[in-house]
């Protein structure tokens, strides 16, 4: 009998704690490349050998296919991990693309990405992701994009998956990946008037992941830890400032309506941007009590996963318990 007991009180422990062991690393996602020594310390700690590295995005300018915001890198970044190269498309590029368009799209895409590679001596990856928010009217078109993207790089091609196209995934169909990587996060548009957090509401959250087991893919994780304003002006239009905190409301200037919403008292240029008398700012960031709740629901859906956290920057890493 106390043998058995032990064994429960075992199998109950490791249960327990499934959800918060798991190799970690983080997102990079700013143009220029370069890093503090408090952002070297905590990605050296972290005990996944990569660092998802943005590399450019893809738009369409004048009718032809551009890179934009291309990296450029300093001295200061500086890292033992592999480098895992990141390109975000817009959408809207795969609507009506030729066959021919795709072709030429890919092969470029790789030889960039390769030339970045090669210029700044990083340490080689097997991995490129593919950020796209692709839906029911452009994955075939998408998915072609990601196997040509193969074929030309001989790497292993992977992308972050969002909520809706886990939830919808009749619709938005299973990309051609070896991996995809689960946003944890933007469960609704910063822009809506809503009291939610947009960043990460949980009960919408669990809805869209109610059977995310079932998907068909190997999945890592991929957690937030960021915050945002979204200032709101006098006819209901918004916009964000990046890396705001309930602590930059404690301003003489601003009147707190809730314990994370002020109003301006008094026209001024506030975090970069002029915001007028009535305009209301709304801080949502995440707190380590969220982080640890999302763990807690992953864990109980997924086994072998790790977590990648966005994003690695000095703002926000005090804030968070690795």
């Amino acid at each position: 009998m106390n043998r058995l007991i032990c064994t429960l009180l075992l199998l109950m422990l490791l249960s327990c704690k499934k959800w918060d062991q798991h190799p970690y690393t983080f997102y990079y996602w700013r143009t220029n490349l370069s890093m503090s020594a408090h952002e070297k310390k905590t990605l050296a700690e972290a005990d996944a050998p990569y660092l998802y590295t943005r590399f450019f995005d893809i738009e369409k300018v004048n009718g032809k296919f551009q890179p934009v915001a291309v990296i450029t890198k300093d001295d200061t970044f500086q890292t033992d991990k592999e480098i895992v190269p990141v390109v975000f498309i817009k959408n809207d590029l795969f609507y009506d693309i030729t066959l021919k368009e795709i072709d030429f799209l890919a092969k470029n895409v790789s030889t960039l990405i390769q030339k970045k590679q090669k210029d700044f001596g990083f340490k080689p990856s097997g991995e490129i992701q593919i950020d796209c928010d692709w839906t029911a009217g452009t994955n075939k078109e998408y998915f072609a994009f990601l196997e040509k993207l193969k074929d030309y790089s001989k790497k292993e091609i992977t992308c972050p998956l969002r909520l809706h196209q886990v939830k919808d995934r009749t619709l938005s169909g299973v990309p051609p990946v070896d991996k995809v990587y689960l946003m944890c996060y933007s469960t609704s548009s910063p822009l809506e008037n809503t009291d939610r957090n947009s960043i990460l509401d949980m009960p919408t959250l669990k809805n869209y992941l109610r059977y995310i087991q079932r998907y068909p893919l190997d999945i890592d994780v991929a957690v937030p830890i960021f915050s945002w304003g979204i200032v709101t002006n006098h006819v209901g239009k918004h916009k964000l400032i990046n890396a705001l905190t309930t602590k930059d409301l404690q301003n003489p200037n601003f009147k707190m309506i809730s314990e994370n919403k002020a109003e301006v008292l008094k026209d001024g240029f506030y975090f970069g941007s002029y915001l007028s008398k009535g305009f209301t700012i709304k801080v949502e960031e995440i707190s380590n009590a969220q982080i640890r709740e999302l763990k807690q629901f992953i864990g109980g859906k997924l086994w072998n996963y790790n977590i990648v956290y966005y994003h690695l920057d000095g703002r926000f890493l005090n804030h968070y318990n690795f």
